[in-house]
């Protein structure tokens, strides 16, 4: 093949990627889906779930590090749509340490990836968990506004955290947390930088555990920080790098790789998988009512009516999908979100889901509104992907500042 020759278009999986898939897709159908009832009514963290993940392999720090690494950027978008598929509440305490190791591995050191990373996750036989802290009661969406301090203690070389995080993934439960804090108020976001606290730090606790519309068996909660003291080296990336950044944007120049905009960068296409692991679950099941249940004599499939939902759920879940396959793509071979890929597939996907489970519903009536089955379940989880880690609103802005090129209020 000559250097010009372009190389062939596929958007078939490889064989790696295609094994991952058949063996996630038989965990969801095992393991998670005949637990998912159970645990949303529980409100509580699946751990004899999570310990289970742990045992084959999928709950552990290889299972994420070879998917990230994974050549096509699809490894772990095909993963998570199968544990999506499989059930929300569930897949997202699977998953949920998975926000605080990227963190790390973004804009970490070489020493802290491999020695906190790693804490993240645990062994099979000791299952550790990760939380990332970046929202605030008032500093949601808005990241700048973030009022968590963080004070640097040059006599003894540590730094001092204060302050209250809230709608945290694992929040005052894991084992290694990953908080976002302000440095530098005067510099809003530029001034802000991520800390790791290990496990047991003095200062750290629990605070509020929320109880929510979906997604209930993944723990979400306030965590509390009151003079909270982590060794000097802990802020990720190193202090030398953050001050040298720092002086940058007090010189007026650019500076890039923000705290907590560098983990929604790098994760949002992974959200829009989430999602459409919802969607398809959806779509799959009321396909399935709608070619067994009767009205008038008929399939209610038969009906135009019906017929053209299904149509158009179909359409969606597979469009939403195409666009997080070119995110991550894009993002795995190092090319640049000219026109906001990333914010583009997290937001159509997240969207398709709360529209697809609506519909959903709908097709199955009654039933559907009802707690046997499990669509309304469903309808409730996929709101939380047009609100976390940045709203369908602030998609919209991102989207519309960049290919504007102006700024969009």
């Amino acid at each position: 093949m000559s250097d010009t020759e372009a190389t062939p278009f596929s958007l078939e999986l490889s064989e790696d990627v295609s094994e991952v898939k058949s063996w996630v897709h038989e965990f969801a159908r095992d393991v998670i889906r005949p637990a998912a009832e159970e645990w949303d009514e529980r409100e509580e963290t699946p751990w004899p779930i999570i310990q289970e993940a742990a045992k084959v392999g999928l709950y552990s720090l290889d299972f994420f590090a070879t998917q990230w690494l994974e050549p096509t950027g699809l490894g772990i978008p095909v993963a998570f749509e199968e544990l999506f598929w499989g059930d929300a509440g569930i897949a997202l305490s699977i998953v949920g340490t998975g926000l605080a190791a990227a963190s790390v591995a973004a804009t970490g050191t070489p020493e802290q990836i491999a020695e906190w990373v790693p804490q993240m996750f645990g062994t099979a036989d000791d299952v550790k968990l990760g939380a990332f802290c970046a929202s605030e009661p008032d500093a949601g969406s808005d990241v700048g506004s973030i009022r968590a301090r963080a004070v640097y203690d040059e006599a003894k070389d540590e730094w001092v955290l204060n302050g209250t995080k809230t709608w945290a993934t694992n929040g005052g439960i894991a084992d290694v947390h990953v908080v976002v804090a302000s440095v530098h108020p005067d510099l809003g976001s530029r001034g802000q930088a991520s800390f790791i606290v290990p496990p047991n730090t003095p200062g750290l606790k629990q605070g509020q555990k929320f109880k929510k519309h979906g997604i209930r068996a993944s723990h979400t909660a306030e965590v509390i920080l009151d003079n909270v003291r982590v060794p000097g080296n802990l802020i990720v990336g190193g202090k030398e790098k953050f001050d040298a950044r720092i002086a940058r944007v007090r010189e007026g120049k650019s500076a890039k790789g923000q705290a907590a905009m560098k983990t929604f960068e790098t994760t949002r296409p992974t959200v829009g998988a989430m999602a459409i692991g919802v969607a398809r679950a959806a779509y799959d099941y009321a396909l399935q009512y709608a070619t067994e249940r009767e009205q008038f004599g008929r399939k209610i499939g038969d009906f135009q009516a019906i017929a053209f939902k299904l149509a158009d759920m179909k359409c969606q879940v597979d469009a939403a999908r195409l666009m997080v396959w070119r995110a991550a793509w894009m993002a795995r071979n190092g090319k640049d979100f000219t026109s906001a890929e990333g914010s583009m597939a997290k937001l159509m996907a997240s969207e398709a889901a709360v529209r697809v489970t609506e519909e959903a519903i709908q097709i199955l009536g009654g039933n559907g509104y009802t707690r046997e089955y499990p669509v309304e379940r469903m309808h409730r989880d996929s709101k939380i992907f047009t609100i976390f880690e940045g709203t369908s609103e602030i998609q919209r802005l991102v989207i519309g500042r960049t290919v504007t090129g102006l700024p969009v209020r």
